[in-house]
């Protein structure tokens, strides 16, 4: 016990609130310090999703103009998931669909599917051998169709400037199931704007469309807000089982690293989003690509979980300082 503090929350911790007013009213929020300079809020009642993403008071994520908006106003038509796309610096996609609607096996899928308008079925924290650990499980199980299960631990460490998502899916159900996720993570101004040093080391990338394979040779230079910007994506291959992608703002010598499994989450996305208010750009490791489940059933690409198989991905997320990018240590 420290003997100079009459509470932990003085050095660190987990603080839960509510939202007043709004499209957000009711909606709980978990506010995380750990002590070192990061802040991170995640919503319970959106899968436990992290909203806010700070490091000694300097935003890094993206937050859209719909803000907070509680899972009763999710809308599954087309692409009307974008009506409370709060985006914030975690929204994950899935679980029966990422991307593109689409009509696959006769089933109607909605744009990046409903995991992230749906409200836990618990959800706590624990402190744990030097971290913050915030525990959830989010269901999408419904009678007579899919029945699939997110069991998630977002460890925030209290001895760096770094967080781990681990989420584990299992099959409930008795009969094969069709997964997709992707880590819909979105860098925000000011860590975000025309002097961001973006790196991802692929080994390839290809462009989504033929609009992306225009500027693809300026795919990891970032520009000012332009108006009427149509977005470009592009998909980053890796060599290995070795994924990583980082953005840094020289003005601010803060940057931020992502690391994951390349070979278990092999479908990268870069989202390049440069418009008025729209300023976005996606650094979004997944088990897809954003084309549709139709789309990955004909590559072979599309995963899934036979009855009472579980899997467990990982992502972790770094803060770093100007020293370590100058040095090469990032």
């Amino acid at each position: 016990m420290n003997p100079y503090i009459g509470h932990d929350s003085q050095l660190y911790g987990v603080e839960e609130h509510r939202l007043v007013g709004g499209k957000g009213d009711g909606m709980r929020l978990l506010e995380v310090n750990n002590g070192l300079g990061l802040e991170l809020v995640t919503s319970p009642d959106r899968n436990n999703d992290i909203t806010r993403l700070r490091f000694r008071g300097t935003n890094l994520s993206y937050f859209s103009p719909v803000g907070y908006v509680a899972p009763a106003y999710y809308d599954s038509i087309d692409s009307n998931w974008l009506n409370s796309f709060t985006a914030g610096f975690l929204t994950t996609c899935g679980l029966e669909a990422v991307g593109t609607p689409c009509i696959d096996e006769g089933e109607t899928l909605p744009l990046h599917g409903s995991l992230a308008n749906r409200p836990c079925e618990q959800a706590y924290w624990t402190e744990e051998d030097g971290e913050l650990v915030l525990h959830s499980v989010t269901k999408d199980e419904t009678i007579f169709g899919r029945k699939l299960r997110l069991s998630r631990k977002i460890h925030v460490s209290l001895e760096e400037n770094s967080f781990t998502i681990e989420d584990t899916i299992e099959n409930t159900g008795d009969r094969l199931e069709p997964v997709e996720i992707l880590y819909h993570m979105n860098m925000g101004y000011p860590l975000l704007d025309e002097d961001s040093v973006v790196t991802i080391p692929a080994v390839d990338v290809k462009p989504r469309n033929e609009h992306a394979a225009e500027d693809i040779e300026n795919c990891l230079r970032m520009e000012k807000p332009t108006p009427g910007y149509e977005e470009r994506c592009y998909y980053h291959v890796f060599g290995d089982e070795h994924g990583e992608a980082s953005i840094f703002q020289p003005k601010l010598g803060v940057g931020l690293k992502i690391l994951f499994d390349a070979k278990d989450l092999d479908g990268f996305v870069e989202w390049k989003m440069m418009g008025v208010r729209d300023y976005v750009l996606g650094l979004e490791c997944g088990n897809c690509y954003p084309d549709g489940r139709d789309v990955m059933r004909r590559t072979g690409m599309l995963k899934f979980l036979k009855a009472g198989e579980k899997k467990t991905y990982s992502v972790k997320v770094q803060i770093f300082h100007g020293e370590d990018f100058m040095s090469g240590k990032i």
